[in-house]
């Protein structure tokens, strides 16, 4: 008996059906392809384009699998190459709803990794269809992480100008590779060897960036536990750097001994022991580090090593790391101040994250999108008269060509203002230029002491550069001292 074969109508079809399956939900060309195979989606809308797209997979399916064929293994090898992505396909949208489900109610309570009822039937079904048990477990563990990153990626990075639209296409790059079938024949279970670094000014999301890098890693599922092997609530971690002054921040990355220093009166696990193996580290302020730092964390990357202060044995690091920063990283390099070797060991991939002013001079539109998800997120639920007049003030308050220069997050706080006490003023930003010249003036007259000419330049440095230990640097003070200067110009 012949095997069956598909016709050169179902080749294209499944062929255009197997990019989009592999494809980047984010970019242009899924777009497409999608387009093609079913004209009357809604150009632009995931949503409706993923469910008007799986009413005609699965009844194309079923049409060529039936007349007594069980499973696509009775077709030829060529057949079998195009049909097994629909296959997955729609088994994968079989299970969407209660896949969401499950991240929903681990992200409401950060829960422990629970036992997924739904699991055994979802396997069953691609055995069935001819998929081996233990590829059908690796399938389910990527059906989970799909539906992880894009809920992280389209929930918690809103806005739809040409920016956005480009960073969230990076960011599932970042977590599949641009090549989804390289990804799930060798990566999967490599990623950890690609770290990430995310560059952009202060408040631009760069936090949210990295969790939803670091919360959709590849988790294995474990069949015989009829669970997965950590929860991904547990997988992501962020220390941020700057928070830490230099005689802490070892210990907090590497852990110490009991005795190891003077108040060790216990053992500690720093962050890199705390990560799981199917983890993400997301260093926040990398620029901050000093140089010794900067060489230990350059070893740990290298060598996927790291031993605690005051231990002699070295512990394996087997998740992945992220870093952030606000810094110029390329003029901190030219000066010596980051080192090179660790700089290209961060940046097997550079994303970079779009200011606030640059997204609303695309798409002027996204102000109110914005504020809508955020009066969403400050309120617990849709709102649409709190968002009518948090616009209202933004309207009336805030001038069209204001630069947020606090970006996403200055209109967090805008709106929460708002919401409080109906207004918002904007900050007038210093000029460099004024400060300049009120200090060159005071000096001509003679109307500056020592102690004010500290201050003056503290307070300068700081309102150019945000950060005390970088005043301390430059003018070669400890950080306590630089922030006496910069406090004290703020008291004038």
């Amino acid at each position: 008996m012949s095997s069956p074969r598909l016709t050169a109508a179902d080749r294209d079809f499944f062929t255009i059906l197997a990019r989009v399956v592999f494809g980047n939900p984010f970019s242009r060309e899924r777009a497409a392809d999608i387009a093609h195979l079913v004209p009357d989606a809604t150009p632009g809308d995931l949503i409706s384009d993923r469910e008007a797209l799986a009413r005609v997979v699965g009844p194309r399916l079923e049409t060529r699998l039936g007349g007594g064929c069980a499973s696509i293994q009775a077709f030829g090898a060529e057949d079998r190459a195009l049909l097994e992505p629909a296959l997955l396909y729609v088994c994968y949208h079989r299970y969407v709803a209660q896949l969401d489900a499950l991240i929903e109610s681990q992200v409401a309570h950060e829960s422990k990794s629970p036992i997924v009822k739904f699991a055994d039937d979802a396997m069953a079904e691609l055995v069935r269809d001819g998929i081996s048990e233990e590829r059908a477990a690796r399938y389910f563990a990527f059906y989970f992480q799909l539906r992880r990153a894009f809920y992280f990626i389209h929930r918690g990075l809103a806005g739809e100008c040409p920016s956005m639209q480009r960073l969230r296409k990076s960011l599932w790059n970042n977590i599949f590779t641009h090549d989804m079938r390289g990804f799930e024949a060798a990566l999967w279970n490599r990623m950890e060897d690609f770290s990430t670094l995310l560059l952009g000014e202060t408040g631009t999301g760069k936090g949210s960036a990295a969790a939803a890098i670091g919360r959709s890693g590849f988790i294995p599922y474990l069949p015989g536990q009829r669970r997965f092997a950590t929860s991904f609530t547990e997988s992501f971690i962020a220390i941020n750097l700057s928070q830490y002054p230099e005689s802490l921040i070892e210990s907090e990355l590497f852990g110490h001994r009991k005795g190891a220093f003077t108040g060790a009166i216990e053992s500690h696990d720093g962050v890199f022991a705390r990560c799981s193996p199917h983890g993400s580290l997301f260093l926040d302020e990398i620029g901050e580090v000093s140089m010794p730092i900067q060489t230990k964390l350059l070893q740990v990357l290298q060598e996927r090593t790291f031993t605690p202060i005051g231990g002699h044995e070295k512990s394996k690091f087997a998740g992945r790391v992220i870093a952030a920063t606000n810094q110029p990283l390329d003029r901190m390099r030219r000066e010596g101040r980051f080192r090179e070797d660790f700089y290209y060991r961060l940046c097997s991939d550079v994303i970079e994250m779009p200011t606030l002013r640059q997204r609303l001079d695309e798409s002027p539109g996204e102000l109110e999108q914005l504020v809508d998800l955020l009066v969403t997120r400050i309120a617990g639920e849709p709102a649409s008269g709190l968002v009518a007049s948090v616009m209202e003030a933004v309207d009336r308050d805030i001038p069209r060509d204001y630069a947020w220069p606090g970006n996403v997050r200055e209109l967090e706080q805008a709106v929460r203002r708002i919401l409080l006490t109906g207004h918002y003023a904007t900050e007038t930003p210093h000029s460099p230029e004024s400060e300049v010249e009120k200090l060159v003036s005071s000096m001509q007259v003679g109307e500056l002491t020592s102690e004010d000419l500290l201050r003056y330049y503290g307070a300068l440095l700081y309102r150019r550069f945000g950060k005390v230990t970088e005043v301390a640097r430059r003018m070669a003070v400890d950080p306590r001292t630089a922030r006496k200067y910069v406090e004290g110009a703020g008291s004038d």
